[in-house]
């Protein structure tokens, strides 16, 4: 069979983090309250993937 899809990451892999230490909890999702793929100690507000995308559409120009 072939792997055509590869996970990019999951909140349980540490290589998925872009900042904080090993083994550090996620941060939950300020919106929906699902797992991000930020360290628990980021600041400011944190969005899991879909959020991110959702907000992004939401705020993005339509002209």
């Amino acid at each position: 069979m072939d792997d055509i899809t590869r996970d990019a990451g999951t909140p349980g892999d540490a290589d998925a983090r872009s900042d904080g230490a090993p083994g550090e909890p996620f941060a939950d999702c300020v919106q929906c309250g699902k797992p991000t793929e930020r360290p628990a100690s980021s600041r400011g507000a944190t969005l899991c993937p879909v959020c991110e995308w959702q907000e992004g559409q939401r705020t993005a120009c339509s002209g």
